[in-house]
């Protein structure tokens, strides 16, 4: 609740999301095509999920006070650097839900639609050549939309899911009795296909519509919120979660392109359920009222 601590401490975080994406271009491994795990022992882990902290942290923070030239070019280079860093892992799903967050926090802080129409324009062109340029990208980019035709190819994942999907119906076939837990990155990429066939469309539009809710809330919270950090910190928790949501469902069920990111609380990853439950303390401190005078 102390901004003033917040807003000396925002380049530390800064500091430490650059810090950790450097050690992961260093010293990661591949996984499913992208360089975003560390081992230490028999520990291994995501920096960019406690990134995603760091960066709506210092995001809100830098932009919290007066909107300056200096400090929204300030969050820009510190966006660029994230999302470039995520790049060269290629992890472009990762990348797209750092690249929304930003959005979100520029559009609630300034509204200067000029400003956003050319980052957009910026964006599109740079994802049109990750398209162009990487081959893996382009092969689900080709499947997007009509998947049984790559069924035993590069839609292999989302034609299963829907099979499973249409398995699973309203009630789904009970826990552990599904068989699309045996694809690759099942429990991970594909697991909203997994709660719905296990326990059934019921259950699996339900962890849907929880996202929405929590966005709903974080827009309440917003509007009276103790300051703007609050307010920005809390929306862009909140739209991260509600796009990163939306990518593993509608990326698994060919709605979207398959970008391979788990679901916020869901899906199986030490890393990503530790730092959602961190993501929500942002929630916690916007709904915290300021405390009344003594008299």
């Amino acid at each position: 609740q102390n901004t003033s601590l917040t807003m000396r401490l925002r380049y530390l975080a800064g500091g430490a999301a650059l810090g950790l994406l450097a050690l992961n271009l260093v010293f990661g491994f591949s996984r499913y095509g992208a360089k975003n795990w560390i081992d230490i022992g028999p520990i291994s882990f995501q920096p960019s999920e406690f990134v995603k902290i760091a960066f709506i942290f210092a995001g809100a923070a830098t932009l919290e006070r007066l909107l300056t030239t200096r400090n929204l070019l300030l969050f820009l280079g510190f966006s660029a650097a994230c999302i470039g860093a995520l790049g060269l892992m290629r992890d472009f799903g990762a990348a797209a839900i750092f690249f929304v967050t930003m959005m979100i926090i520029i559009v609630i802080r300034s509204g200067d639609w000029r400003v956003i129409a050319g980052i957009s324009a910026l964006a599109g062109a740079g994802a049109v050549g990750i398209v162009l340029i990487m081959p893996h990208v382009t092969k689900r980019f080709e499947a997007w939309g009509h998947v049984w035709q790559y069924a035993s190819t590069s839609g292999y994942q989302q034609t299963r899911t829907l099979v499973a999907i249409g398995s699973g119906g309203l009630l789904g076939v009970g826990g552990g009795n599904g068989y699309l837990d045996t694809v690759s990155a099942a429990s991970t990429d594909l697991v909203f296909g997994v709660v719905f066939e296990e326990w059934g469309g019921i259950i699996a539009l339900s962890a849907l519509s929880c996202f929405v809710l929590l966005a709903l809330y974080a827009w309440r919270l917003a509007k009276s919120a103790q300051s703007a950090y609050y307010a920005i910190a809390v929306c862009a928790a909140a739209g991260m979660f509600l796009f990163q949501t939306a990518l593993n469902a509608f990326g698994a069920t060919d709605i979207l392109p398959l970008t391979g990111v788990t679901m916020p609380f869901v899906s199986v990853g030490g890393s990503s359920v530790l730092a959602s439950w961190i993501i929500i303390a942002f929630f916690k401190a916007a709904a915290k009222k300021q405390a009344a005078p003594l008299v």
